[in-house]
């Protein structure tokens, strides 16, 4: 074959070739993005407005549906999932999985601003993002100072923080929980309005007339121009106090007669605490086609950046990282996969009995294991669990081509009586075709897997690709590299054994020499049976059949993450004190959790996720996996002990991977 022939004449050449796929091999790996699994998460947009004081009803007929009208239109939609609750208003637009996330985000920003002025103006801008409304929180961070309060806390998160949390690639938005952002409140007198004829709206119009900054225009000058503005914001709450609402004969009514005015928060009704200490969270949401595990790194080397410059006594803590089980999945992959190259090593070493000829197929494995990552970066892949886990099964398809080369040399050297030159030449010349067919079958055998449709194929065509792509180097590896280095490294063919593990290896022969005259006999004794084989051969797939259609299926197994959520949900118009004292009931239930090592960090939030009063969560993180429990054997017993509280339902649950 061209292909031996010309690597066993030029070693050079052969040798060059190897050095440039394991170079680009190399740069393509440093360059591959690390995530769970393939990118199979379609791209969503989501809308939300909130309409304070407003109730479920109006939001779902003043915004939900008008909203909703205008998007249906939009390209590429595969269905739209509105929600509608006091206050807010929440859309999610999943498109199909070929549409561009920034071109789908940028037409429902066009759609909806085209009727932003039909929604009511006491709602505030739509607010548009690359993100499901539901989406999960995949970093928690905790702030905390020994100087501040909370709303002094929350205030300085916002103006300082959240920015620069939100402009790292990837990230969606921040929640911050348990924010009690600064508002002035303004408790009104009833009494005192009726006994001078006045309402609550003549009061809120005297607001929204008086409290403004807007623009008057320009001041001329000679060579000067000056521009004008119109500054009557109030700032504290003496201003607010001294507002004239209304003017009577001779008197004029201020704020301060008809209500009593301080500077408080916008909702005191939230609670955010880490194992039992109230505190500020920070909680980082990545867009829907984000990978976690780059959005993750980003913001962890902000955090300890900015701790850096934080004013004294503050601090931002990492309570919970959802790309750690990540991580830690693809080093246990990563290690399997060194052990299995280690593994197939040694049984070539046993079977071969040679270190000279261990040598070839233990460098041209790893060559081929390199050169595949220059396809993966081409067809923009990832280093993922599927794309390792085909390099893990495709190490023993890997070593196949080397030794039926390697093999097929050493034969010749040992019955022809050929040189290492030659038998390099005429081996690798003589089982050529069969390598190539048979990598030409592997190969078919795992391609069509890219044409399955649906997120099942969209998942298993990155495993499918780096097989084939792994076995195809491996043939070419197997084809010029391998007979060059048998070419260079073995020696003649001697009929004695020496060095020092000379008794051992000869023992291994022997050992094998008997199995395989074991296997002879038992064969021998089979083939003058053939009816009672073909009848065995029956039963035996008969067998499989019936225990296959008892075996459950899933969509993916159930995975230990290292961590849990607890869902709260109290009755309809339940209060934030009611579910309060529900939440610290549970939260007292945990605690020893924490306090024996299996759980290492609790998180308590209310409003929950879903906004409402009666929603509160619980994030609990466990401890390494090597140091408690199974987590389903913790999450039961919990669920067990949040059974007997009556007035909640409470349901704690690990989320996995692919759902």
């Amino acid at each position: 074959m061209l292909l031996s022939d010309t690597s066993v004449k030029r070693p050079v050449f052969a040798s060059v070739l190897s050095i440039l796929l394991i170079v680009f091999g190399l740069v393509a790996f440093s360059r591959l993005p690390l995530r769970e699994f393939p990118d199979i998460d379609p791209p969503v947009v989501s809308i939300s407005v909130n309409y304070p004081g407003a109730s479920a009803s109006v939001v779902e007929t003043r915004i939900t549906q008008i909203i909703e009208e205008r998007i249906a239109g939009i390209g590429g939609v595969r269905f739209i999932n509105s929600r509608s609750r006091d206050g807010q208003a929440d859309i999610s637009i999943e498109f199909n999985v070929n549409r561009d996330i920034d071109a789908a985000a940028n037409d429902v920003r066009d759609r909806v601003s085209s009727v932003a002025d039909r929604l009511p103006p006491e709602a505030d801008p739509p607010e548009v993002e690359k993100a499901d409304a539901d989406d999960d929180v995949i970093l928690w961070l905790n702030f905390a100072s020994q100087n501040m309060t909370t709303p002094e806390l929350t205030d300085y998160a916002n103006r300082f923080l959240v920015d620069r949390f939100s402009a790292i690639d990837g990230v969606a938005r921040i929640q911050v929980g348990g924010a009690r952002d600064y508002a002035m409140r303004v408790w009104l007198d009833r009494r005192a309005l009726a006994a001078r004829g006045l309402t609550a709206g003549d009061v809120e119009r005297a607001l929204r007339a008086e409290n403004v900054e807007a623009p008057a225009g320009t001041l001329e000058s000679g060579p000067v121009s000056y521009t004008l503005r119109i500054d009557r914001s109030f700032r504290t709450a003496e201003d607010f106090a001294n507002l004239v609402i209304a003017q009577g004969e001779g008197y004029l009514v201020r704020l301060k007669d008809v209500a009593r005015v301080e500077r408080g928060t916008v909702d005191d009704r939230t609670m955010f605490r880490g194992n039992g200490e109230p505190m500020v969270g920070l909680g980082i949401v990545k867009q829907s086609t984000a990978n976690t595990v780059d959005v993750a790194k980003s913001a962890k080397e902000l955090m300890n950046e900015l701790n850096a410059t934080l004013p004294e006594g503050m601090q931002i803590y990492l309570s919970f990282d959802s790309s750690v089980f990540i991580e830690a999945s693809i080093r246990e992959v990563w290690t399997t996969l060194g052990i299995a190259v280690v593994l197939v090593t040694l049984v070539i070493f046993l079977f071969l009995g040679s270190f000279r000829t261990t040598i070839i197929p233990a460098v041209t494995v790893p060559v081929s294991v390199i050169a595949t990552f220059i396809v993966l970066y081409s067809l923009g892949f990832t280093l993922n669990l599927l794309t390792l886990l085909a390099l893990v099964l495709a190490i023993g398809l890997l070593v196949d081509d080397a030794i039926v080369v390697l093999e097929n040399i050493h034969r010749r050297m040992q019955e022809e009586k050929e040189s290492p030159l030659v038998a390099s030449y005429n081996g690798a010349r003589q089982v050529g075709f069969a390598v190539i067919a048979t990598t030409l079958v592997l190969m078919a055998v795992f391609i069509p897997i890219t044409l399955m449709e649906g997120n099942t194929g969209r998942l298993f065509t990155e495993f499918a690709v780096t097989i084939a792509a792994a076995v195809g180097f491996s043939s070419f590896i197997a084809l010029t590299l391998s007979p060059m280095l048998a070419s260079k490294i073995l020696k003649p063919h001697s009929e004695s054994r020496s060095g020092p593990l000379a008794g051992f290896i000869q023992g291994i022969d022997t050992t094998l020499d008997k199995i395989r005259d074991g296997y002879s006999r038992i064969f021998d004794f089979l083939v003058r049976r053939p009816i009672a084989i073909a009848l065995a051969t029956l039963a035996i797939m008969a067998g499989s059949w019936f225990l296959f259609q008892d075996l459950d299926s899933e969509y993916a197994p159930r995975e230990d993450r290292g961590g849990f959520f607890i869902s709260v949900r109290g009755p309809e118009g339940a209060s934030f004190e009611y579910m309060e004292r529900y939440l610290d009931e549970i939260e007292r239930r945990l605690l020893p959790y924490t306090e024996s090592g299996e759980i290492s960090r609790l998180l308590i939030r209310a409003p929950g996720w879903g906004g409402g009063y009666n929603q509160g969560n619980v994030v609990a993180v466990l401890e390494d996996w090597d140091e408690r429990r199974p987590a389903d054997e913790i999450i039961n017993e919990i669920n067990a002990k949040m059974s007997d509280l009556p007035g909640i339902r409470g349901f704690a649950m690990m989320r996995q991977g692919l759902a």
